[in-house]
């Protein structure tokens, strides 16, 4: 052995670093944690104490639940951007624990009969769509449906953007006479999503260029199932508070996500318009798909993003907030945002949930 170092066998080394001799030898073959040395007689692996700080790097990440591959990366950059990368990855898995969180809800509720608990009382949706020009783009390529059971908002692009759009809405439509029940109704809207995509795929012929956004709500009777793609969103107003129930699938968004950017660098980034996701997408382009509990007095709205490119978030909120009849609130939202410019189509549906008048059976 070499003189004027400490060597640290296996097993004081993992003692050191909290992880297993196992998981060192699996390190080892994965070229992830080498040892310093290996005896050429005796074979036994020998550590050095400055290997200690990447040995606890690494058992901290795996603690998170970091694939190795992804570990061997960011163990491989320097500390700033492997924070960014740490979380990057964080940021992804928390909004995958939500989607599998509010599923998790359901499913205690389906199976323990909890969502069957109160079936006195019934909500159905009162509700309004429109969408406009704006004052600047030539033509309206968004698509605007409001329905018994269905919302749903697309914004195309391309040449036959407003085409694609309009594909992607009338392949949800269906939906609206389709027998739901809280247990099927994710499984429905994913398959119409996919027949969805393949309709904006015929219009498109092949060119990437032409593509939609898609977010759509479809109403259950006490739940809403939500399916995203893109950067059309839809809000809940619930008691005076307006909460954003979509991500952005942008670029900047990702970046921002990452902690590359922040929101005020985003408004200026030069690709602040480029969608991560749209239709008819690729395999790995899968949607978002959530449930929501609905509440009488919630106000819903979906809308693309000729709105909220116009209209702040907090001023949204004013408006949806104001009383009116979903048919003038939706009126209101689209003359705010060609006040600010008009300078892309805009689409809004809102609907409010309310308690549904009894028959006169009194059945409910």
């Amino acid at each position: 052995m070499e003189t004027g170092m400490e060597w640290l066998t296996i097993g004081a080394f993992a003692k050191a670093c909290r992880l297993s001799p196992k998981a060192l030898r699996l390190y080892d073959e994965l070229d992830l944690l080498k040892p310093a040395r290996v005896d050429p007689e005796t074979g036994y692996r020998y550590y050095a104490d400055a290997q200690l700080e990447r040995a606890r790097l690494v058992a901290w990440l795996r603690r998170l639940g970091m694939p190795l591959a992804r570990i061997r990366e960011v163990c491989a950059l320097p500390a700033g951007p492997a924070a960014r990368e740490v979380r990057a990855y964080w940021a992804r898995v928390e909004a995958e624990t939500a989607v599998r969180r509010d599923l998790a809800a359901f499913l205690v509720d389906h199976l323990s009969g909890e969502s069957r608990r109160d079936t006195t009382t019934m909500l159905e949706l009162r509700y309004a769509a429109n969408s406009d020009r704006g004052h600047v783009r030539p033509s309206n390529q968004d698509t605007a449906y409001a329905g018994r059971r269905l919302l749903a908002v697309a914004d195309g692009c391309g040449p036959a953007g407003a085409s694609a759009s309009a594909a992607a809405v009338a392949a949800l439509k269906p939906l609206e006479e389709a027998e739901l029940s809280p247990g099927n109704v994710l499984n429905l809207l994913e398959d119409a999503v996919r027949s969805a995509a393949e309709a904006v795929q015929g219009v498109a012929e092949g060119s990437a260029e032409v593509g939609t956004t898609l977010t759509a709500l479809l109403w259950t009777g006490s739940r809403l199932a939500l399916v995203h793609v893109g950067d059309s969103r839809a809000y809940l107003l619930r008691d005076g508070e307006l909460f954003r129930i979509t991500h952005d699938h942008t670029v900047v968004q990702a970046l921002i996500d990452e902690g590359r950017l922040t929101p005020e660098e985003a408004e200026s980034h030069p690709q602040r318009m480029l969608l991560a996701k749209a239709l008819p997408g690729g395999t790995a382009d899968t949607p978002d798909l959530k449930l929501h509990e609905a509440r009488a007095g919630d106000r819903y709205l979906v809308c693309s993003d000729g709105l909220t490119r116009a209209v702040p978030d907090e001023r949204i909120r004013e408006l949806l907030g104001n009383g009116t009849a979903p048919e003038v609130t939706v009126r209101t939202l689209i003359d705010a945002a060609n006040a600010a410019g008009g300078a892309d189509n805009v689409s809004c549906v809102v609907a409010d949930a309310v308690t549904a008048p009894r028959r006169p059976d009194g059945a409910g």
